[in-house]
């Protein structure tokens, strides 16, 4: 079993209302719902910081030699690129 410890918790009553609502929604319970919370928040700073750290290693030369090397063959189909690409 996992081992596990306390912490007393202030959050402010609308948001205490809120999670109460969604853990029975979810039928769960508030000490669960925050559980995952915390884990799913851990897991992506950790996923940010994993990729700052590979970003600062990339060699863009490296990069831009590899890309150089790419063929001329047309896009398949169904693989072009729209005209208009969304967000321009």
């Amino acid at each position: 079993m996992t081992a596990t410890s306390n912490y007393a918790l202030r959050l402010q009553k609308s948001l205490l209302d809120e999670v109460r609502r969604i853990a029975a929604e979810e039928g769960t319970t508030i000490n669960q719902f925050i559980n995952v919370a915390v884990a799913e928040k851990t897991a992506a700073l950790r996923t940010e910081a994993y990729f700052r750290t590979r970003a600062q290693r990339a060699d863009l030369a490296e990069f831009d030699r590899i890309l150089a090397k790419a063929g001329s063959e047309e896009p398949r189909p169904g693989d072009e690129l729209p005209a208009d690409p969304p967000g321009r």
